[in-house]
């Protein structure tokens, strides 16, 4: 059998001509090297290598097995690069802060951002010409639905559901909503997403699917009256035995769909529940005139003031898309902690409407970016919510009320944030969630400002790199 370290014996002979040379590179003796080489020797039947006065060659068969080996041993370094999770990593001459440094991550923590360019390391990216950035948490999605996606074209939010989306969503496998999510992560991944938080169902699909992807999510346990896969004890027993699989990327939410399809009662008892658990509480929240004007019919006041009224509200709650909520609402949002993910895309495609972001902005509500799925947005890109985001903020003629930098944390920080994930930014002791970014492309050029790049000029495919908890994930 042709082992790994044998295969590597052999080629750094041949590299180097001398048993003696290879020895000492490979901190082995030189009477295991020749150990080694008689064993390959014997296994092809002939010699590999012609031993002469100060010099070892190769014969004939000895190149032609060079060859083979070199295939085999690349083919290795492959596998590793692509499946081992390095303890360390170095990052070599990446710009930071607007200098180039040298940054080391031991396990999944930045441990130094001035490390020596020498620092012993696992594994080494040359990053010259490239910066580093904090990577995107998208904090509103139903990464199932990406099987859907342009499924059910411009149409207005309540008869793409009634007509479209509710009757195909009934027809979806636990198989589907497992290659949904799977796409989904791949993705996202490949934008420089490396968490989402989910709303959707079969959360065992999702938990599989995040596993194998490397990223981070919060999987929503989705109660919505009526349906045959929220119902309650099996939720609850299901949430109560819960295992995180990768040790610290995963964490479960209720993800309560909204007050126009779980009632009062059932939003208390699940708010009730998921406090009692210390579990994160998600809703869609005002995303469109009918779903206030409903509210005002069905409850006598609007969703925010009927959360508030019931007790909903708080902390710990993310409250999906907000378009309709008028100053006094966004008061209240602040007044409990909420937190808002705003899914500008989803909102233009489905025509909800403009975000009120004068409104959230003063009330200094915790604001954060989400893509919502594929169905009701087509992608998945948190780079062009940045963008659009800043852009419809400015439609008021203010085109300073988002800056670039603010739009950032958004997409960045604030989701981190909330989700009580140490990252969002490049720090000693955050974890490392980051993208490095080619500056030379021509997108990020000339770099006056590289927020401002990121966030107006540029698209993932001058990412280069995407870590996630210390790790390199594949695009």
């Amino acid at each position: 059998m042709f082992e790994d370290f044998r295969l590597r014996v052999f080629e750094r002979v041949a590299e180097l001509g001398s048993f003696t040379a290879a020895a000492k590179a490979l901190g082995i003796s030189q009477p295991a090297v020749s150990q080694h080489i008689s064993e390959l020797e014997k296994s092809v039947g002939g010699a590999l290598l012609e031993r002469a006065r100060g010099r070892v060659d190769l014969t004939a068969r000895g190149r032609l097995f060079l060859q083979h080996a070199e295939t085999i041993l690349n083919d290795y370094k492959q596998l590793d690069n692509e499946f081992r999770v390095p303890e360390s990593i170095l990052i070599r001459q990446v710009l930071l802060d607007g200098r180039k440094t040298c940054i080391l991550i031991r396990q999944d923590r930045f441990a130094d951002l001035d490390a020596p360019a020498d620092t012993p390391a696992d594994r080494v990216i040359e990053a010259d010409g490239l910066a580093i950035l904090p990577s995107f948490f998208n904090t509103h999605t139903h990464a199932a639905m990406t099987l859907l996606r342009g499924y059910a074209d411009d149409k207005p939010l309540q008869e793409w559901l009634e007509q479209d989306i509710w009757p195909f969503e009934a027809r979806m496998t636990p198989e589907d909503i497992r290659h949904g999510n799977e796409l989904a992560a791949r993705e996202m991944a490949a934008g420089g997403t490396t968490f989402f938080n989910d709303m959707y169902f079969d959360p065992e699909e999702a938990v599989s699917a995040v596993e194998a992807s490397g990223l981070r999510a919060a999987i929503g346990i989705t109660i919505l009256d009526g349906h045959p896969k929220s119902q309650g004890d099996a939720l609850k027993d299901y949430i109560i035995n819960w295992k995180d699989p990768t040790g610290g990327r995963i964490q479960l939410v209720i993800a309560t769909h909204s007050v126009y399809t779980v009632s009062g009662e059932n939003l208390k008892r699940w708010a009730n529940f998921a406090r009692h658990h210390g579990l994160l509480l998600h809703i869609h929240l005002s995303e469109t005139r009918s779903e206030v004007e409903n509210c005002i019919k069905a409850h006598g006041t609007t969703p925010v003031r009927y959360l508030e009224k019931i007790g909903f509200l708080g902390q710990d709650v993310i409250a999906a898309h907000c378009v309709h909520v008028d100053a006094e609402e966004w008061k209240i949002l602040a007044k409990r902690g909420v937190t808002v993910a705003h899914c500008p895309c989803s909102n233009m495609k489905l025509g909800s409407g403009r975000f009120p972001y004068e409104l959230a902005l003063e009330s200094g509500c915790r604001i954060t970016l989400g893509t919502d799925g594929t169905s009701s947005n087509n992608n998945l890109d948190m780079r062009e919510e940045m963008k659009f985001a800043a852009l419809l903020a400015k439609l008021s003629g203010d085109a300073s009320l988002l800056p670039a930098g603010e739009v950032f944390r958004w997409a960045t920080k604030n989701g981190a944030d909330f989700f009580g994930i140490d990252a969002g930014e490049i720090a000693v002791g955050k974890q490392a969630d980051a993208v490095l970014i080619d500056l030379s492309a021509p997108q990020m050029q000339p770099c006056h400002n590289l927020i401002s790049n990121w966030v107006y000029s540029a698209d993932t495919s001058v990412i280069r790199y995407r870590l996630c908890a210390g790790r390199i994930l594949r695009p």
